[in-house]
């Protein structure tokens, strides 16, 4: 029996005739070609290089990797052909790795790159480097945002210095755009040390599952450090997600255009633009019930005003038809950041969720809230802040990691925003975390509050400090009333050490239902929305059911009011 061969899925056509691509005008008598129409074939074969330089094998390949092509995946962006720029390859093919393009987005105009991993594994050097550095500064000067498509070994070696000198090159022009015009990364494929840095410069970036980017590979933290690690314990989706490298986490790649093209739909076109507005049927005065009944299930709970509440729930019942975009939802859940609409106009809106750890901010927080709250100020998108939290996290490991230093960058970029800012208070807005939270203080234009408004210097433990007296006196009488209570138990036929047990549970039952009364006491006088309205803390109170219309009023009159414009004032040193 002879041995079969194995059959491997193949893109060559066997009945493919090779077409011949004649250079004639319609009607014209036929005719010797000359020298003109050896021009034209020779520019015409140049045309087509990029698309089909790669041959059938190295596209089959990428595709046994599960991997597109650059030209699959800009098709997935866009059904319009692109207007390819820079077609330069060097005699080395040094510049084929690198597509640059203009594409029509849904009726936008994006500049676009694509490493391709077909043509020398997508690496870069001196050539590709100026040709992707020109494609960012015109995306720069001529206000569009940015999409990259990043799939790259990293630099050719062969190249030498050349290759860094790309990097740097394509490093400095993304660098001088940021600010100026959105750009949104996804990442392909295998991506290290420059690979890695120069999405990471981009505004958003997009990592589908089984990629990998990162400073160096398994392999050199092998050989350097004698650490074995899999590529995905050190570069992958998983990791980057958790610590906010990534912004969002998909499952492939078609996934991660669709996201990018998602997001594109929330972003104006530069810093001199608003984001595009859509009609919606979604009624402004549209009544928000389900935020009436999760409050009401939540509060009337036994855990009461104690009880956790998923904010993206609230956030749902806002935006126009339930529909927002998360960012960095792996991290720092303790906050909620999303993009959504709300009577057509984009919003961002960052929210505390006490569903996970009370709502209080740490450092992941206030670093995922910066970074957020920036870019709605960089590209004149209004802000609504929903608050609930009982303060920052307190503790060593807080403290030790830097706490104060992201807190402050949290705050400083609240008091930096100059986009309209409307701030929420859902419960609790305690302490330190309020004042930073955008109060009227920190810059809030409009401050609204739910009658279940909890604002005050401290939560429950401020009763403390209130009803020192009250409370010091019932801690100090404890003694005494164990020993009464026990003679008492005695009395009536008791042992000593039974009466003494018993009458310790009655005492500590009692002491409980003081420290309960002053607590209620403390809630009912002090932690309330009414010392903020007379303070003019507060501008109003507002119903759970009406939060939609009351918010969209607000926002719209501020939006009429707003021009959008690069940011004017001072740039701040940190972050």
């Amino acid at each position: 029996m002879g041995i079969q061969k194995k059959l491997v899925p193949s893109l060559e056509n066997p009945f493919h005739e090779p077409e011949t691509k004649e250079f004639k005008i319609p009607g014209e008598i036929a005719r010797e070609p000359g020298i003109y129409e050896e021009s034209l074939k020779e520019g015409w074969e140049i045309m087509q290089r990029p698309e089909t330089a790669a041959g059938v094998k190295a596209i089959e390949k990428q595709h046994l990797k599960k991997r597109m092509t650059v030209w699959e995946r800009i098709r997935v962006l866009t059904d319009k052909d692109p207007i390819v720029l820079y077609q330069n390859w060097g005699k080395n093919l040094d510049g084929a790795s690198i597509v640059t393009a203009i594409v029509n987005i849904e009726g936008r105009d994006v500049a676009l790159y694509g490493h391709d991993f077909t043509v020398r594994a997508g690496s870069m050097d001196a050539t590709n480097g100026r040709k992707l550095a020109s494609l960012i500064k015109m995306a720069g000067e001529r206000g569009i945002p940015l999409i990259g498509m990043n799939d790259s070994a990293g630099a050719f070696v062969p190249a030498g210095v050349g290759g860094l000198d790309g990097y740097a090159e394509a490093f400095t022009a993304l660098r001088k755009i940021s600010g100026v015009v959105p750009s949104i990364m996804c990442m392909f494929g295998y991506n290290a040390g420059g690979g890695a840095y120069l999405p990471r410069q981009g505004s958003f970036m997009i990592q589908p599952q089984d990629t990998f980017f990162g400073l160096t590979g398994p392999g050199v933290v092998k050989s350097v450090l004698g650490e074995d690690v899999t590529a995905d314990e050190l570069g992958g989706p998983g990791v980057h997600g958790q610590s906010g490298v990534t912004d969002f986490v998909v499952p492939d790649e078609v996934s991660a255009l669709r996201k990018a093209k998602e997001l594109l739909r929330y972003f104006p076109d530069n810093n001199s633009s608003m984001s595009p507005r859509l009609e919606t049927s979604d009624p402004l005065d549209r009544k928000t019930w389900d935020a009436d009944i999760l409050f009401k299930k939540a509060f009337n709970s036994p855990s009461g005003y104690n009880t956790p509440i998923d904010i993206r729930i609230l956030i749902q019942q806002i935006c126009d038809h339930g529909d927002y975009t998360e960012f960095q939802p792996d991290r720092a859940q303790n906050t909620i950041c999303a993009f959504g609409r709300m009577g057509g106009n984009v919003i961002g809106v960052v929210a505390n969720n006490s569903a996970v750890s009370s709502g209080q901010i740490d450092i992941a927080a206030s670093y995922k809230n910066a970074r957020f709250i920036r870019f709605c100020n960089l590209y004149n998108i209004p802000v609504v802040f929903i608050e609930d939290t009982t303060g920052f996290l307190p503790g060593t490991d807080q403290e030790r990691h830097g706490i104060v230093q992201a807190g402050r960058a949290m705050l400083d970029a609240i008091i930096d925003l100059r986009t309209p800012r409307i701030l929420l208070i859902v419960r609790n807005a305690f302490g330190g975390a309020y004042a930073a939270f955008n109060s009227y203080a920190t810059g809030a234009d409009v401050v609204l509050a739910l009658p279940t408004t909890r604002l005050a210097v401290m939560g429950n433990a401020g009763k403390e400090f209130v009803f020192k007296k009250e409370l010091a006196a019932v801690r100090a009488a404890v003694n005494g009333k164990i020993a009464e209570r026990t003679n008492q138990l005695q009395a009536a036929g008791g042992s000593e050490a039974q009466a003494k047990e018993q009458a310790t549970a009655e005492v500590a039952e009692w002491v409980k239902q003081q420290e309960a009364m002053y607590s209620a006491q403390y809630e009912k006088e002090l932690m309330n929305p009414k010392e903020a309205l007379s303070l003019g803390s507060i501008s109003q109170l507002v119903m759970p059911y009406d939060l939609r219309s009351s918010l969209a009023q607000n926002l719209n009159f501020l939006l009429r009011h707003y021009e959008a414009k690069p940011m004017g004032g001072v740039q701040r040193e940190f972050h």
